[in-house]
């Protein structure tokens, strides 16, 4: 396996942006006077899950590559449960959502600890 040359290449990244994809076609659904609430900050947080995997790729310093992992981590959480909140205020349940933040949480978790570990070493 050839290292990444672009954060276009790191699997989290493919699986984050489609987890945003899936979450803008999920919230398309959203009652109208969500646009400025949940919708937006789902959206957001989908965003931001993608965007600080991409922008830590380029961090010199392992310190600073583990500080955006761990700052998607954090939007990965805020996602969770704008899904638990989505499904208890019936605005849709979406189990391949779930799975798939599941998916990204294992694997964002996975990329952060061999960045941190090669702080250690």
């Amino acid at each position: 396996m050839q290292p990444a040359k672009c954060f276009e290449d790191l699997f989290v990244w493919q699986k984050a942006h489609q987890f945003t994809i899936g979450i803008y076609g999920y919230t398309r659904n959203f009652p109208r006077e969500e646009v400025y609430g949940l919708t937006s900050q789902f959206r957001r947080a989908a965003v931001s899950i993608a965007a600080n995997i991409a922008e830590g790729f380029k961090k010199r310093s392992g310190k600073d590559k583990a500080r955006f992992m761990n700052i998607a981590q954090g939007s990965l959480e805020e996602c969770r449960y704008y899904l638990i909140l989505s499904r208890d205020l019936n605005y849709g349940e979406n189990q391949s959502l779930g799975d798939l933040l599941d998916e990204v949480s294992r694997m964002l978790e996975s990329y952060h600890n061999a960045i941190s570990k090669s702080i250690i070493n």
